[in-house]
């Protein structure tokens, strides 16, 4: 029997990256093989984003490059799903001819079926389906959906480990939560046999993701348990550290923080936090509905900064909102100087016609909204780099990544102040690791963003393999 081959290529966040890897898994139990090269596959399988019109035409242009190779015959059927195809729904067959099926968000689980359909319509050369046979779309669940069984795309000694699903922020710039629908949290039992799962497949580090992380629970529970998730998974053995992302800045209780700054000190809970703020300007939080204020920003910044010390913090901010003037840009600017983020990220605002701030007056220009952007940027990189250098006579705990490809006798590593792909990395000298090794290191220098450090090797100080 010949072997049927799916391609897979997963664009945007991490939350999508966990969606791909469980279609991979259910399509492996339905007898795919899944490849990393598309050529020649029977199938190519396209996780798209769709949050904002940077992240739509990078999706539409793989969309269009697969495309064109199945019109050169050199793959099979093209499947689009993930967040473009829910979000353009009824205009995406027509914007992109060519495609063989579209599977919204929530349609993951029906993935084999879908697949198996492409497989048997251009195999029998069928005639050419109706839009509705093309197209398979699902309600927004009402409870979570399991993650378990995932076939992993990340490297094997660190997974994403999604918590909940959906949004209930009604962010104005925001489209998340017409395409992935209302806040739903896994059960705490749930997670926990997942990241137990996880661990047994080599998982050491768990990255927690979703759109709203200190919403956790609320849904099931009546109140927020991130605190309680983070006490349970600290116990999953094979674990050594859990990363925690996409804070949002209201529910991070006394009782977070507290079980937060027990949990660094006992070494599993790293000492890194992802907290997308967007802005610090009253009025501007205002019109984006952010539902915290400039005060309450500043003392949260505080109160964690107190309770874990060493504390790297990553934020994401917006500039250009409709109506933001140059004085609250500039309260942006001095906000950002005084926090001194060890990880930061800017973005101009993208107009996006799903969203309410669609029709919010004082629509900036691009250019004024690009100046935006990279005048923060400059500030933030002389901050980072002030930091790394900081860094310099320390000795740190590394995860080993792998070699470095571009330096023959280096490793890549991350520390605690590093996730992977949206972090800078150190830089290891050293012989004989392995990906998912842990070792002590001295930082000695940097490079750019990237710290550079000599492993240590003594006999009180060794490194840590598959523990």
């Amino acid at each position: 029997m010949a072997t049927k081959t799916c391609a897979l290529i997963s664009l945007g966040c991490p939350k999508n990256l966990v969606d791909s890897e469980k279609m991979l898994g259910d399509l492996v139990r339905d007898g795919w093989t899944i490849t990393s090269d598309a050529t020649n596959a029977e199938v190519v399988l396209i996780n798209t984003c769709g949050f904002i019109e940077p992240a739509r035409q990078e999706s539409l242009g793989v969309i269009r490059e697969q495309l064109a190779r199945k019109k050169a015959g050199e793959i099979g059927a093209v499947i689009v799903g993930g967040c473009l195809a829910e979000r353009n729904r009824e205009d995406l067959l027509t914007q992109v001819p060519g495609i063989d099926h579209i599977v919204g968000v929530h349609g993951r689980e029906e993935i084999a079926q879908v697949v198996d359909q492409a497989h048997l319509t251009r195999k029998l050369k069928q005639a050419v389906l109706t839009k509705e046979q093309r197209t398979l779309f699902r309600p927004a669940p009402v409870k979570a959906q399991s993650d378990m069984g995932r076939f992993r795309a990340t490297p094997k000694h660190y997974a994403y480990l999604k918590i909940s699903e959906g949004c209930d922020r009604l962010c104005t710039f925001c489209a998340i939560p017409s395409m992935r629908g209302k806040h739903v949290s896994k059960p705490i039992e749930e997670i926990i046999a997942e990241a137990k799962e996880l661990a047994a497949d080599g998982v050491k580090e768990l990255l927690l993701v979703a759109q709203d992380s200190t919403y956790y629970g609320i849904d099931i529970y009546g109140e927020p348990r991130l605190d309680k998730l983070l006490e349970e998974l600290q116990s999953v053995d094979g674990i050594r550290w859990i990363r925690l992302h996409y804070a949002y800045p209201a529910y991070i209780t006394d009782s977070l923080l507290n079980v937060f700054s027990t949990g660094v000190t006992k070494g599993k809970l790293l000492p890194y936090l992802d907290m997308p703020l967007q802005h610090i300007s009253d009025r501007v939080l205002k019109r984006m509905l952010r539902k915290v204020n400039k005060q309450a920003i500043e003392d949260l910044v505080g109160r964690l900064r107190e309770a874990i010390p060493g504390l790297v913090l990553r934020s994401t901010f917006l500039v250009g909102f409709p109506g933001e003037t140059e004085d609250e840009f500039q309260e942006l600017v001095e906000f950002i100087k005084r926090a001194k983020f060890e990880r930061l990220g800017v973005f101009p605002y993208s107009l996006e016609e799903t969203t309410p701030s669609f029709k919010l007056d004082g629509l900036l220009p691009e250019d004024v909204k690009k100046q935006r952007a990279d005048h923060i940027m400059a500030i933030q990189q002389q901050i980072a780099f002030d930091w790394a250098k900081a860094q310099y006579g320390k000795e740190v705990d590394l995860i080993v990544d792998g070699p470095d490809p571009e330096a023959p006798g280096w490793f890549t590593a991350r520390s605690h102040a590093d996730a992977p792909t949206i972090d800078p990395v150190v830089r290891l000298k050293a012989k004989g690791l392995f990906p998912g090794d842990f070792v002590r290191a001295r930082i000695n220098g940097s490079d750019g963003y990237d710290l550079l450090a000599r492993h240590m090797v003594a006999p009180s100080v060794m490194k840590v393999r598959g523990r």
